[in-house]
């Protein structure tokens, strides 16, 4: 039989592998327009490299700090920007989680992104890791990301990074 401590620390790991699962579902299939709600309202996104996370360098190649700015950036994706047309496929890792407070945790995952092209030529577009801070809820299915860190593998990225990682 589980203890009180185990259970918690279970229901956690579901919480969060849910949120990361319906996370890439929604990239994957298109959803964008669903993709600001998997954040706080004050939730902050990048994407950068590796070697300038390393370094404690802020630039990062995309970087929101709200709901709103993840909400612009779908809305260009869809009537500003012009790419051709692709989409991804997610797999992502198992995820250790490290507990902040009674509501947060840090999770740590890593992920390989492929990308599908319109004619169907397929190839590995993106690897790397994820840096989360996450604040639980009662519910499962209410875990948001405060803080999502997309830190890439390599410096060497694809002037197509339109649809976020």
């Amino acid at each position: 039989m589980a203890s009180p401590d185990e259970n918690s620390a279970l229901e956690q790991q579901y919480a969060v592998e849910q949120l990361l699962a319906r996370y890439a579902q929604a990239l994957d299939g298109d959803a964008l327009e669903s993709w600001p709600d998997f954040f706080v309202e004050n939730g902050r996104y990048r994407i950068l490299t590796a070697e300038n996370h390393a370094q404690g360098l802020p630039l990062a190649l995309v970087q929101a700090d709200s709901r709103a700015m993840l909400r612009d950036r779908v809305a260009a994706l869809r009537h500003a920007n012009i790419y051709e047309a692709q989409h991804y496929r997610h797999l992502v890792s198992c995820t250790v989680l490290e507990k902040v407070d009674a509501h947060t945790v840090k999770a740590v995952s890593n992920f390989m992104v492929a990308r599908i092209m319109h004619d169907g030529a397929t190839l590995l577009f993106a690897t790397g890791r994820y840096l989360d801070r996450i604040l639980l809820s009662n519910n499962p299915a209410e875990a948001k990301f405060e803080e999502r860190l997309v830190i890439l593998d390599s410096s060497r990225i694809d002037t197509l990074l339109a649809i976020p990682l």
